[in-house]
């Protein structure tokens, strides 16, 4: 059955909390795949040659990039949450935090630096779903996904995601990010390490209904709520 729980603006407010809660971690476990030092994932190749480039902080670069594509999914006519902009601005700048306060060296022995990777995935999955479970919408890359899949119903949705990733791998590479074994291991593991986080919680990501701006507008407007 699915189910929403922002039907107040009390549980809106809570939900948000929760959602940047899980997109903190989120950022928090990209730091450690990053700080494994054996390459990383293909939209973080992106933000860090773009980073590199231009002599921006990581964040400044993710947000850019969020902006970017939100900019699209608007133009597309894609629904648009509270959650989607708490993910453009969150996961970049807690990244830029705990590089701040370099907490994590970068890993000089590869063992480690897998052992780290995973670690970071994990913690990842785990945020995943505390981000969609406040149902506030998905971030800008995942509905970006989902709106080059309605438009091109022939292609399979995997082949597109493949495409999109190894596009943004190419152009992160070019611009100087780090690739390696990590890149692989983000490629073909996140998914099932996302899987694996959510069966642990018991958390069905199909039963959640996602609430867009406007609804939650009609909410807050609403006084018996």
């Amino acid at each position: 059955m699915e189910r929403t729980t922002n039907n107040t603006r009390l549980n809106i407010i809570r939900n948000s909390f929760k959602a940047a809660f899980g997109l903190f971690t989120f950022g928090f476990g990209v730091y450690l795949t990053i700080q494994a030092n054996i390459g990383v994932g293909p939209w973080d190749v992106f933000n860090l040659g773009l980073s590199g480039t231009f002599g921006i902080k990581f964040g400044t670069g993710s947000i850019i990039i969020s902006l970017i594509i939100l900019a699209i999914d608007i133009l597309l006519r894609e629904p648009i949450g509270i959650g989607m902009f708490l993910d453009a601005f969150v996961v970049g700048k807690t990244v830029d935090l705990f590089n701040w306060m370099d907490l994590v060296k970068p890993q000089e022995n590869p063992l480690v630096g897998i052992v780290m990777m995973l670690a970071g995935l994990f913690i990842m999955g785990y945020a995943q779903y505390l981000y969609m479970d406040a149902a506030l919408g998905c971030g800008p890359r995942d509905t970006l996904l989902v709106a080059l899949a309605k438009r091109m119903p022939k292609i399979p949705i995997g082949v597109i995601s493949i495409a999109i990733l190894a596009v943004v791998t190419f152009v992160g590479w070019r611009l100087g990010g780090p690739i390696g074994i990590g890149t692989l291991i983000c490629a073909f593991l996140t998914g099932p390490i996302m899987q694996l986080d959510f069966k642990l919680v018991n958390f069905d990501a199909t039963k959640i209904v996602h609430q867009n701006l406007k609804e939650s507008a009609k909410v807050f407007m609403n006084k018996k709520s």
